[in-house]
């Protein structure tokens, strides 16, 4: 498969984290690729003819917005698939989509369930445009004009400040303290915005912290990146791996078909 990566517009950068376009070779499918979860939602913009992919057992024709909020996902690209990849950033995605987060939340929907006509008019022109670059511009023009610009929730930026910062090891308590909301209303603004109650966003970005660990220092044990990722034992450590991944951590480490 042929990726190609394009810079983000200035006036997107805040919310998007990466643009490529993705195109599979005529021969034959892709292989099947167990994705973990990320904390982002990802729109796959469809410019070919040709079925896009096939997720979990499900095929998709068209254009999709995917989220793996908390779960992993199968998937296999199609041969001749072509399509243009936006990944936003946690908390972000919500500027583009008019509903609540929490309904996105570890689906995957077809575009045109989303924004009604819109899908198919930009599918065209992204199969008409000459070049990936062309397609690369059409694409972000497009999310500028479905940009919500009112202000960002300072709350919830706040909270996922603090939680990058920590790389997960805070308390759901300090960051209710922190806003001075209740940890109920805390809890439903995290569901509008970003698909998670606060809990569950903690949980996964500890998850994500070890992924990281696991993959920068391959020397280290098992044991040691559970440490390093603030996991309280190794029973949380290998029952949050079997949860996010469907194996365990070591199976993740030694795994060529898993992406992370």
């Amino acid at each position: 498969m042929l990726i190609q990566q394009f810079d983000v517009l200035p006036e997107l950068q805040p919310y998007v984290k990466l643009i490529c376009t993705m195109d599979c070779d005529d021969g034959a499918d892709t292989n099947h690729i167990r994705v973990l979860p990320d904390t982002c939602v990802e729109l796959f913009v469809n410019y070919t003819s040709t079925p896009l992919a096939i997720i979990g057992n499900e095929l998709y024709d068209r254009s999709i917005v995917t989220s793996r909020l908390s779960r992993y996902s199968d998937v296999q690209m199609r041969k001749g698939a072509g399509c243009i990849a936006i990944c936003f950033y946690p908390g972000e995605a919500y500027r583009f989509f008019n509903l609540p987060m929490h309904l996105l939340a570890d689906k995957t929907l077809s575009l045109s369930d989303l924004w009604n006509g819109g899908a198919g008019e930009i599918e065209s022109k992204l199969a008409d445009a000459r070049s990936q670059e062309g397609r690369s511009a059409i694409i972000q023009k497009y999310l500028l004009q479905q940009l919500n610009r009112n202000e960002s929730d300072q709350q919830i930026a706040h909270c996922l400040e603090k939680i990058q910062r920590s790389a997960g090891n805070i308390q759901v308590s300090q960051l209710s303290n922190d806003t001075g909301l209740s940890q109920r209303h805390l809890s439903r603004k995290f569901q509008q915005i970003i698909g998670l109650s606060p809990k569950e966003y903690l949980r996964v970005s500890r998850f994500i912290r070890s992924l990281d660990h696991l993959k920068k220092y391959p020397l280290l044990s098992l044991t040691e990146v559970a440490y390093k990722s603030a996991y309280y034992d190794q029973a949380h450590f290998n029952r949050d791996y079997k949860s996010f991944t469907g194996h365990t951590p070591g199976q993740v480490a030694l795994s060529t078909h898993i992406l992370y």
